[in-house]
C-alpha cells in the first residue's frame, strides 16, 4: 500500500546545507585541475628551469613566499579592532592565496577573508570596511615602495623600447569612461548613493578606531609594507638562483612596477598577465629575454603552482569546519 500523507502534517525538510557545503569543499580542487590543465605548458617549462637553478636561493624564495602569508595575516588583524584567532587567521591567508589564483584578481582572497571575519562575529558592514582598509593600505604600501625605488633608481627601468604608444592611448580613455559611469551612477541612483555614503561612514569610523590603537596601526602599515617587500625578495632570490644579470633592487623595482600595472587586468590571480608583465619589466631592467623568462617561470612555480593544491585543500577543510 502507498502511504497517504495527512494534509495537516508538515513536510519533513531535509538538511540543504550539507550537500552545498560538500560541493564547496570540492570546488577548489576542481578549479585547481582546470588551472593546471590550462597552464600545463607553463608548469612544464618552469619545472625545467628549476632543475638548473641554485637550490639555496630557491629555498630562500620559498621562505619569503611563506612569510608573505604571515604578513597578510598581520595586516588583516591590523585592519580590525577585534582580536582574531591567530592560527585560523594564518590558515585563512594560506587558503585565500589559493582562492586568489583561481578567481579574478583580488576577489578570491577578499571573499574568503570577508566570510572569515563574519564567522568570527564581526558584522558585515564592519567586515567590509576592514577589507577596504586592508586593500587601501596594501595599495599604498606597494605604491610607496615603488615610488621610493623609482626615486632612488630613476634610470633602472628602460620601458621606451619595449612599450608602444597604443596601450596608454587605449587605457586612459577606458579608465576615464569607467570613472564617468561610476560618477553618473552615484549622481542618478539615490539608493546607491545612500549605500555608498553609509559604507564610507562605517569605513572611516573603523579606520579611526584602528589608528587609535598603536599596536593595530603598526600591524596594519607594517604588514602592508612587508607583504610586497617579501614578494619582491622572492623574485630577487630566484634571480640570483638563475644568475639574472640585474641588480637585486632593480629586480624589486621591476616586480613592483609590473604588479602595479597588472592589477588593472582582471584575470584569475593575474595568471598570464603577471608573467608577461614581469618578463617585460625584467627586460626593461636590463635582463636578457631568455633569462628573464626563465626567472619568471621559476618564480611563478614557487609562489603560485606549488602552494596551489595544499592551499585548495586547506580552503576545503576550512569550509568543511565552517571556519569560513
Amino acid at each position: 500500500m502507498t502511504a497517504v500523507r495527512h494534509p495537516d502534517l508538515p513536510r519533513r525538510r531535509l538538511p540543504a546545507r550539507a550537500p552545498v557545503r560538500r560541493l564547496l569543499c570540492l570546488l577548489p580542487l576542481l578549479l585547481v585541475v582546470v588551472a593546471a590543465v590550462r597552464g600545463r605548458s607553463v608548469l612544464a617549462e618552469g619545472v625545467g628551469q628549476l632543475r638548473t637553478a641554485a637550490w639555496p636561493w630557491l629555498l630562500a624564495a620559498a621562505g619569503a613566499t611563506c612569510l608573505t602569508w604571515v604578513a597578510a595575516a598581520v595586516t588583516r588583524q591590523g585592519a580590525v579592532v577585534q582580536p582574531l584567532p591567530k592560527r585560523r587567521l594564518l590558515a585563512t591567508q594560506f587558503a585565500a592565496g589559493a582562492a586568489n589564483h583561481l578567481l579574478p584578481t583580488g576577489l578570491g582572497a577578499s571573499a574568503v577573508n570577508l566570510r572569515f571575519m563574519t564567522v568570527c562575529g564581526i558584522p558585515l558592514a564592519r567586515s567590509s570596511a576592514a577589507l577596504a582598509l586592508y586593500l587601501l593600505t596594501e595599495c599604498v604600501g606597494r605604491l610607496g615602495l615603488l615610488a621610493a625605488l623609482l626615486i632612488a633608481f630613476p634610470d633602472a627601468l628602460r620601458l621606451g623600447p619595449l612599450l608602444s604608444d597604443v596601450a596608454p592611448g587605449i587605457l586612459l580613455p577606458a579608465v576615464g569612461a569607467l570613472l564617468l559611469v561610476a560618477a553618473g551612477a552615484l549622481a542618478l541612483v539615490r539608493r546607491l548613493r545612500t549605500a555608498v555614503c553609509s559604507f564610507l561612514r562605517t569605513a572611516l569610523g573603523e579606520a579611526r578606531s584602528v589608528h587609535a590603537r598603536p599596536a593595530r596601526a603598526l600591524a596594519l602599515w607594517g604588514g602592508a609594507l612587508a607583504f610586497p617587500a617579501l614578494q619582491s625578495a622572492g623574485l630577487m632570490a630566484v634571480g640570483r638562483a638563475l644568475e639574472l644579470p640585474v641588480p637585486p633592487l632593480h629586480i624589486a623595482l621591476a616586480y613592483l612596477a609590473a604588479t602595479a600595472a597588472v592589477a588593472l587586468v582582471p584575470t584569475p590571480g593575474g595568471l598570464g598577465s603577471v608573467e608577461a608583465a614581469l618578463v617585460v619589466a625584467l627586460m626593461a631592467a636590463g635582463g636578457p629575454a631568455a633569462v628573464a623568462t626563465a626567472v619568471v617561470l621559476a618564480y611563478r612555480i614557487i609562489t603560485v603552482w606549488v602552494p596551489l593544491l595544499p592551499g585548495a585543500l586547506t580552503l576545503g577543510a576550512l569550509v568543511r569546519r565552517e571556519v569560513i
